[in-house]
């Protein structure tokens, strides 16, 4: 059986709340998530990292373009990464992008299935809803003090 985790992070991957915002926008997820159908909560995970972690979207992911030259970068080269720094993070995302060679950052690639990077983290497990809309995210990225993005992933 799989999971679906949808999780919040700030916009910026480098950024992270204090502890009393972290706090404020837990507790507003946990009133945005509904119990399950059985009665249940979900496990709301909130979490910060030492380096900036990979936040992907698992078996969501269709496709990663490169801004730069619009090819599709392969999933393998995408997957080795994630391998390489999954257990100590990315101390940088600056990349050079197999299909052309150009510079870019990971943040910057095309994920078709939202993929995310960040040292903060409120992931929600097993949601019994659709993701955030946009009226959610603003109030959530007021809670935090910080825009936020989404990704919901299936792993």
């Amino acid at each position: 059986m799989s999971d679906n985790v949808l999780s919040v992070i700030p916009t910026d991957p480098h950024w992270q709340p204090d502890q009393a915002a972290a706090d404020r926008t837990a507790a507003l997820v946990a009133r945005l998530v509904p119990e399950d159908d059985s009665g249940f909560d979900s496990e709301i995970d909130v979490d910060w990292y030492d380096a900036v972690m990979a936040v992907d979207c698992g078996e969501n992911l269709v496709r990663i373009g490169c801004p730069q030259c619009g090819a599709t970068i392969s999933d393998e080269w995408y997957q080795d990464l994630l391998e390489a720094h999954g257990d100590d993070g990315f101390v940088g995302l600056a990349v050079k992008v197999p299909c052309c060679g150009a510079a870019e950052t990971l943040d910057a690639l095309e994920y078709d299935g939202p993929c995310g990077f960040a040292r903060f983290e409120i992931a929600v497990w097993n949601p019994d809803r659709e993701p955030f809309d946009d009226g959610e995210l603003i109030a959530l990225g007021a809670a935090l003090g910080h825009p936020v993005r989404q990704v919901l992933a299936r792993i």
